[in-house]
């Protein structure tokens, strides 16, 4: 009788190894012949859209009654091309190395003088995208210059100059609430909002691809020691790049009180909040950048960051919970995209 019961499970053990086998030779046959084989980009759009469904699908398990639906997710996108829009605009930045702690600050002050110059002047649309976008870039170009000039880390000088936004912003806002009339509002829902980002994105890509500011960018950003010996006016296009951010989040800043429809003047670094999401999605640019689609990565990346965000919501986690959870979010996203050689100071 043993021995019927050993031959028996001597049989299965290899029935079952073969199966094992057979499984690890399909899987070997496909990485032959499959992912391995596509080309960077494919495995980049791959990855993303996993890390997409991925965080849609834990949320719909744990909240499947007021999360995830068609509308929803579309919710979602809109929301996420708000950030999305500055996000690309500072990649030119992050990619020199660079930093910026102004973002929040720029964002206000633009948004207040665009609402002032399309209420209070009366210029309508013209005033709001223009006062905007010039004072965005004349923002980035304050950061630029007085970066190259003071020869201190980019992150000190815009913190302070964060303080003087925000002081400024105070000021010609009155500490009063500036709104944005309802007949003002087309770039805070669709189709406004999606030809705006779409414009941004379609800027920043043949700005990246296609002119010597973008190769330049690259070239700084790899090495601008390499950069410098090849004749690059390194602290030109250092400027450039702050002035290029601060346009991109002046539009993000149209965007902003679009959707919201008001802004408010904050002092004392409260304007830092507005950072950290536009930051997350340059991240996911630099990660990203191995595979050649870094806008793209941006762009998804903070659909997915908002995703999480509404997700937490639908769950009733408390401000608190969510913050915490963005932070260690950031700080994986650091850890994976910022690579230290052995022996090197890490400042």
């Amino acid at each position: 009788m043993f021995s019927l019961i050993f031959k028996a499970e001597y049989s299965d053990a290899i029935r079952s190894n073969a199966f094992v086998n057979r499984l690890h030779e399909c899987r070997r046959v496909i990485n032959m012949t499959g992912f391995k084989n596509l080309s960077g980009a494919t495995k980049g759009y791959i990855v993303l859209v996993s890390l997409v469904f991925l965080s849609w699908l834990i949320f719909k398990v744990l909240t499947p009654d007021n999360f995830g639906s068609a509308s929803n997710m579309l919710s979602y996108f809109q929301a996420s091309l708000i950030t999305t829009v500055g996000a690309v605009g500072f990649y030119f930045v992050m990619d020199m190395g660079l930093f910026d702690f102004s973002i929040g600050a720029n964002i206000i002050l633009s948004g207040i003088i665009g609402c002032q110059l399309a209420t209070g002047l009366d210029m309508g649309y013209f005033g709001l995208v223009a006062g905007c976008l010039v004072t965005g870039a004349l923002v980035g170009l304050c950061n630029g210059i007085l970066y190259v000039k003071l020869r201190i880390p980019s992150m000190i000088v815009t913190a302070g100059l964060a303080l003087i936004y925000e002081s400024v912003a105070n000021y010609m806002a009155g500490g009063v609430e500036q709104t944005l009339p309802s007949n003002l509002r087309g770039f805070g829902s669709m189709p406004g909002n999606v030809i705006l980002a779409i414009l941004t994105f379609v800027i920043a890509y043949v700005i990246l691809n296609y002119t010597r500011f973008g190769t330049y960018t690259y070239a700084i950003g790899s090495d601008e020691f390499v950069a410098k010996n090849m004749g690059i006016n390194v602290n030109k296009y250092k400027v450039l790049a702050f002035v290029l951010s601060g346009a991109f989040f002046g539009a993000m800043a149209i965007l902003t009180i679009s959707y919201g429809s008001s802004m408010v003047a904050v002092t004392g670094m409260a304007s830092m909040s507005r950072n950290f999401i536009p930051t997350m999605g340059c991240f996911f640019g630099l990660a990203f950048m191995k595979y050649g689609i870094p806008l793209q990565a941006i762009i998804l990346g903070e659909f997915i960051v908002n995703i999480i965000f509404f997700g937490f919501i639908s769950l009733g986690a408390p401000t608190a919970i969510q913050d915490v959870i963005t932070g260690l979010a950031l700080l994986v996203i650091i850890t994976m995209t910022t690579k230290v050689t052995k022996g090197e100071i890490v400042k």
